[in-house]
């Protein structure tokens, strides 16, 4: 196994390692960083999520990209825009002090801000292939000067449909460029696009580990977007000894959470790529020593951490992949103790979850939120206990007065009940609590055997749009619009959700109405349409 220093990494990059704690490099880490420094030829390289393929390209970007060039130099293609902000903030923690602008660009995210960033000069672009054509099409994004172009996760952007997206960016790039390809598996048309569209390439081929979490409680909680906080800070409330981390998936998300943590008084902190080192050692100290119990961080922070007797690992949003939530709950369950790992799930992620379940071969369980009834019975319990141990200690000789002032005038239980009360009337008021709902009752979903994701033959060019296509099925078979969710509109095809009854009916009307052609609505191969 070689070392980073091995790797042709300068001194500078190699400090920036030893601060993130990474030791020695992945196996895909070990194979193509030398050879994106010292080669010319493009790469194909195969190996699953999770192996460290960011650094494997990140690390040379960070090597060889001129400083301040004016114009974007390397673009990073990645299936969806959770990888485009991953990818986007790890490249970030790896450059050090260089002075290069990296930026995420995909949909969702305000354009005004898109051009905002792009307008003041970009070295590095992570992006969604549907955003990215789209800035192309507004002359916005200027590909032509391009070093390095990155297809991250190809396989899983041929089963999201983008793959003409991704030939159409491709023709707008830099005829003398290298093109990088990393795919966990290597499909034909993935093949035709290496052989078609890339100069002479090396391949690289790595096998993962099978992927083990166990020591492991695992739990999940379907809750909506609006209510995950509430949950997290039931969770917390209903433990009698919680020490554990919490996931986010960006540096906004950490920020935010940890803040209204300590607002409730809470005992957080957050640890993301925008803290110094300084910052991050001292807050990683008082995480050991828990002088706090809770620490929200990315996954990109969080690497390198250390600790031991964690009884909680959260994932307050659902990981990346399989490996990514392997690599987080494995930080509990260690030395023979199990630990719990607990993720938030909404409705349309279900899938996601699934997925990860088969993939870690591994049970995840779902259960009931702590009702409000629950947290108080529990806190009631924790004050009980603190205060027969303050009771069995020495006698307070400053109060002793001034109780028995208040026994002689009162009863010793209304003493008692007024005393709590006052103390604790806070947290032991059901009305202080707010309620979480159902996620199913925001949109109606209610039925319990889930969504059916479809495939719809026509696109953008055949003049196909999303109010056409809620219209469209609305007045052929009656459905009613708030059901008809996640609609996705491609240039050849596109997308819709509905659930499973709904789905059903729709499939049943169309079966056989085009003759000679196959059906005009036909469920997703799975994986598709997710953006």
């Amino acid at each position: 196994m070689l070392s980073f220093e091995e790797l042709g990494l300068s001194t500078s990059t190699l400090k920036v390692l030893k601060k993130k704690g990474f030791e020695v490099p992945t196996p895909i880490q070990e194979v193509t960083i030398p050879a994106i420094l010292e080669g010319d030829k493009d790469i194909v390289a195969q190996a699953q999520t999770g192996t460290g393929k960011t650094a494997a390209f990140g690390l040379p970007f960070v090597e060889v990209l001129e400083e301040n060039k004016g114009s974007v130099q390397a673009l990073v293609l990645t299936p969806t825009r959770e990888l485009a902000i991953q990818v986007a903030e790890e490249i970030h923690s790896l450059k050090g002090k260089r002075k290069l602008t990296i930026i995420p660009i995909y949909g969702g995210q305000s354009m005004t801000l898109q051009l905002r960033l792009l307008k003041k000069g970009v070295d590095i672009v992570i992006g969604t292939p549907g955003r990215v054509f789209d800035h192309i099409e507004r002359g916005t994004l200027q590909l032509g000067e391009i070093s390095h172009l990155v297809l991250d996760e190809a396989d899983e952007m041929l089963n999201m449909g983008f793959l003409e997206d991704v030939k159409k960016i491709m023709k707008h790039t830099a005829s003398d460029k290298r093109t990088l390809l990393f795919s966990a598996t290597m499909p034909k048309e993935i093949l035709k696009i290496a052989s078609k569209h890339m100069r002479e390439f090396d391949e690289f081929m790595v096998t993962s580990d099978q992927l083990t979490v166990s020591q492991t409680d695992q739990i999940y909680f379907e809750v909506s977007s609006r209510d995950k906080f509430e949950a997290l800070c039931r969770i917390i409330d209903i433990e009698e000894d919680f020490y554990g981390l919490v996931f986010c998936r960006t540096k906004k998300d950490v920020d935010m959470i940890a803040n209204h943590m300590i607002e409730r008084g809470y005992d957080a902190d957050a640890l993301h790529g925008d803290l110094s080192q300084p910052q991050r050692e001292k807050i990683l100290n008082k995480f050991k020593k828990r002088l706090i119990n809770i620490l929200v961080a990315t996954d990109v922070a969080a690497r390198g951490i250390d600790v031991q007797d964690l009884t909680h690992v959260i994932n307050y949003a659902l990981p990346q992949d399989a490996e990514s939530y392997v690599h987080r709950i494995g930080r509990t369950g260690r030395a023979g103790k199990e630990g719990i790992a607990i993720t938030f799930v909404t409705p349309e992620e279900y899938r996601k979850l699934r997925y990860i379940s088969r993939e870690t071969k591994t049970d995840i369980r779902k259960e009931k939120l702590p009702g409000v009834k629950d947290v108080i019975k529990s806190k009631k319990l924790r004050i009980n206990n603190i205060l027969e141990d303050i009771v069995k200690a020495s006698p307070r000789i400053e109060y002793l007065e001034m109780s028995q002032e208040l026994l002689e005038a009162n009863e010793p239980q209304d003493i008692v009940a007024a005393l709590l009360e006052y103390s604790f009337q806070d947290e032991l008021d059901e009305k202080n609590y707010t309620q979480i709902r159902s996620p199913y009752k925001e949109t109606n979903l209610v039925d319990t055997q889930g969504k059916t994701r479809l495939f719809v033959t026509q696109g953008k060019k055949d003049g196909l749009t999303s109010q056409k296509l809620t219209h469209f099925i609305q007045n052929k078979c009656g459905i009613k619009s708030k059901k008809i969710r996640d609609v996705q509109i491609l240039e050849s095809f596109s997308f819709v959700t509905l659930p499973f009854h709904e789905a059903e009916v729709l499939l049943s009307y169309f079966k056989g109405k085009q003759k000679g052609k196959g059906p005009f609505i036909t469920k997703a191969k799975k994986g598709r349409g997710r953006n």
